[in-house]
This record gives C-alpha cells, sequence and structure tokens, in this order.
C-alpha cells in the first residue's frame, strides 16, 4: 500500500547532486518546504567521487570564454551563468566557510582539495533551514492519478507535488545514481530528448597484444595532440594522456572528446596527431634523427638524440611501418606528428560526464517543460556538455540556481490562486 503523502504545499526535488541541492537551497530561502529523493543510500555521491582527485569547482576563465567552452549549447548556457557564474559560485563556497585557491592553469579548487567537508555544511545548512531528505527513494515516474512514485526499501510509496525539480543526472556512473532511466520516462510523456552520449570520456584504438600488454597504464606526458574538428578547424592542445588496455583516456583526450566522439558517428573513426617532442623543429628532429647512431639501437639512438623512451617509442613502432625508421625525414615527420586512429568512445557509463538529455527547445526561460506544467529541470539531464576544468560543475550549480528561482515562482503562483 503507498504510504501517506505529505500535503502538496511541499516541492518535491528528486535527485540529490549540486544541482539538486542547488534547487533546494534556493527553495527553502524563498520560505518554501521542501522534500529532497534520492535513490542512493546518501546524497552528493558524483560530488564526492569528484573530488576524490581534488574538487574542481569552476574555472577563472573571461565571461566569454567560459561560455565558449559549452559548444552548441552557449547561448543557452550563457543566461543561467550571467545569473549565477564562476564568482557567484566561489562566494558561494566560501560562505559555507570553505576558502578556495586558483591553480596555476585557471582551474579552482578548495584549499584543502577535498569535497566531503564542503558537502558537510552545505547539508547541516540545508537541514538547519528545514529541508527534509529522503534517501533510497528511487523514482519510477507517475501514477495514473499524477502522484510521483517511489521504489523504496518499504515498498512502493507515492507523493503529490504541484511542483517538482527534477535534477537525476545524466547517463554516467550509473552506481552513484545516475542510470539515465528517467528518459523512458519523457519520451512517453512526448517530452524531446537528445540521446544520452558519452562526455569526457576514453576511446578505443585497435592496440596489438604486445603494445597492450607492455603499456597498458603507461601516461604520455609533455605532448601535444592536433585534431581537425568538424568546420575544418585544426585543434591543438598540450598535456597529458593515458594509454589504456583498451586505448587512450585522459584530461587531453577528454578535452576533445565532444569533437571526436561526433567524428567517429560521422565517419567511423577519428584522427589524432601527437607531437611527442615538445620544444624541437621538425628540421631539428630530422637532424637529430639522421646523425649516425653506430652500433646503438635505434631505441637508444632515438633517446640520446630526441629524447623519447618507453611508451613514447612504443607507440611510435605501434603506429609507424617499420620501413618508416630507416628514412630520417619520414620518422621526423611521424615524431611531430604521429597518427592514431580512435574507433570508439568508450561506454557510456565509464564517463566523467554525459551529453545529450532535455533539449532547451522543450523548457521555458525558468527550465520548467512545456508539456509538464510545474516541472523544472536541471543540471546534467538537460542537453549540453562542457569539457572538464570545472565547467561541468558551475553549469549544475547555476542550473540548480534557475530551476530553483523557477519553481519557487511557480509555488507561490499556486499559493496564490489557492488563496
Amino acid at each position: 500500500m503507498p504510504l501517506a503523502s505529505p500535503p502538496p504545499s511541499a516541492v518535491a526535488v528528486i535527485g540529490g547532486g549540486p544541482a539538486g541541492l542547488m534547487a533546494a537551497e534556493i527553495l527553502v530561502q524563498g520560505g518554501v518546504r521542501v522534500d529532497v529523493y534520492d535513490a542512493m543510500p546518501s546524497v552528493g555521491r558524483k560530488l564526492l567521487m569528484a573530488g576524490r582527485g581534488g574538487l574542481n569547482l569552476t574555472h577563472t576563465d573571461s565571461g566569454e570564454r567560459f561560455c565558449s567552452r559549452y559548444g552548441v549549447r552557449s547561448a543557452q548556457i550563457a543566461p543561467l551563468l550571467a545569473a549565477f557564474g564562476a564568482e557567484a559560485l566561489r562566494e558561494w563556497v566560501h560562505q559555507l566557510g570553505i576558502e578556495t585557491f586558483v591553480g596555476s592553469s585557471g582551474r579552482v579548487f578548495p584549499t584543502d582539495m577535498k569535497a566531503a567537508p564542503l558537502l558537510r555544511a552545505w547539508l547541516h545548512r540545508l537541514r538547519t533551514a528545514g529541508v527534509k531528505f529522503h534517501v533510497r527513494h528511487r523514482w519510477c515516474g507517475w501514477s495514473e492519478e499524477g502522484e510521483l512514485c517511489f521504489a523504496t526499501p518499504d515498498g512502493e510509496k507515492r507523493i503529490r507535488a504541484d511542483t517538482l525539480v527534477l535534477a537525476v543526472g545524466g547517463g554516467s556512473w550509473a552506481k552513484l545514481g545516475s542510470d539515465g532511466a528517467w528518459t523512458s520516462l519523457f519520451a512517453q510523456r512526448g517530452v524531446s530528448i537528445a540521446p544520452l552520449r558519452p562526455a569526457n570520456c576514453g576511446f578505443d584504438v585497435a592496440w596489438s597484444q604486445h603494445f597492450q600488454t607492455r603499456f597498458a597504464g603507461h601516461p604520455l606526458k609533455s605532448v601535444v595532440i592536433s585534431h581537425t574538428d568538424h568546420a575544418g578547424v585544426v585543434v591543438r592542445k598540450q598535456g597529458e594522456l593515458v594509454v589504456t588496455s583498451t586505448g587512450v583516456e585522459g584530461s587531453l583526450i577528454y578535452a576533445l572528446s565532444a569533437s571526436l566522439r561526433d567524428a567517429i558517428e560521422r565517419s567511423g573513426s577519428a584522427m589524432i596527431y601527437i607531437d611527442l617532442v615538445l620544444g624541437k623543429t621538425l628540421q631539428r628532429v630530422i637532424d637529430e634523427v639522421a646523425h649516425p647512431r653506430g652500433s646503438r639501437s635505434m631505441s637508444s639512438h632515438l633517446q640520446s638524440r630526441v629524447g623519447i623512451k618507453g611508451v613514447k617509442v612504443g607507440l611510435l613502432r605501434e603506429c609507424v611501418p617499420a620501413e618508416i625508421f630507416s628514412d630520417s625525414a619520414r620518422l621526423a615527420a611521424a615524431i611531430k606528428a604521429l597518427p592514431l586512429r580512435l574507433i570508439a568512445p568508450r561506454p557510456l557509463d565509464e564517463a566523467i560526464s554525459s551529453a545529450g538529455g532535455v533539449v532547451f527547445e522543450a523548457l521555458d526561460e525558468r527550465l520548467m517543460i512545456h508539456k509538464l506544467p510545474g516541472v523544472f529541470c536541471a543540471g546534467e539531464m538537460l542537453d549540453w556538455e562542457a569539457p572538464t576544468g570545472g565547467y561541468l560543475l558551475t553549469a549544475c550549480f547555476a542550473s540548480g540556481v534557475a530551476a530553483g528561482l523557477g519553481a519557487l515562482a511557480w509555488s507561490r503562483h499556486l499559493g496564490d490562486d489557492d488563496s
């Protein structure tokens, strides 16, 4: 039997990640009673996972450059950031008693680099303000009567809520709660959804067994990747990537993942070119490779003259035909622009984030679904994507603020009608 429902005056927020919690904060500050529901045993799990290597909150990029990180959805994300952008987010974090600093790359972190203290302070503030949390409540859609249906350890539970904020995530890291199951519920109600796809993900490469066994797990440091995007623009990024048993991953790959994924969808594969020796011109590399090597092996020669060894030499041998090693000019060209064919993105569940979701055209300016009055969406379940570097979290927070403000206005409108 369904459990007793709270009165409909409470606003329901489904999803206890940054977007949902921020919406809850906006609502409770506006004097509305808020119930937060989450499928997991505790809230904020993906935020804690994001903070394992240092919680990258936001970035110090200028406004226009910051917005450009959201690609084809920059125009839709821009007003959200105008209302709650990087500086507002830092100030909000400081109000929680958490200090921040700017790293050398412009990324912003808590001074202790950790997510847990921030989350604890935030949840304490929300609970003190009156937000009620209901964990182990997996949302299963709506009943025929329009109630929200939840699967709980105690059986089915139904809730009546005239105002609802959905922030249930995209489709990556399902074990943390974002499994994308909501897409079928929305499709049934005619809400337009772009298919969920992996973003900030690794890619498969057809490695030989020898290379895979020898070099899986090895980092490729201080390299530059070049890729020609769909518009014919050559994009160059410097950084680090990691060879995996299936292909490549890491921050350098993630920065190009949207373009690489789209190229594979169009053509079946994507080419990147890797400069293995930064700071050396092609002519200098030609001269160094052509230097007589005497009795030394080619590996020793390349290490002493060009400065590459280990996985870089292994990758060179993996990608370049054997006959090129006897041609100094062609070998040097390969060292400066080593071609690597990517054949598939890694599965959605392995991705750091996901692209796709509820399209902005299905929403009004307050992120309410046109076809579902009183239902607002926020976070990764919206159709946008961004590279790592603080841009993901910033947009999640900003969309939570927007949805919270929209839900607050809607709730007050309903209250005015009742009176």
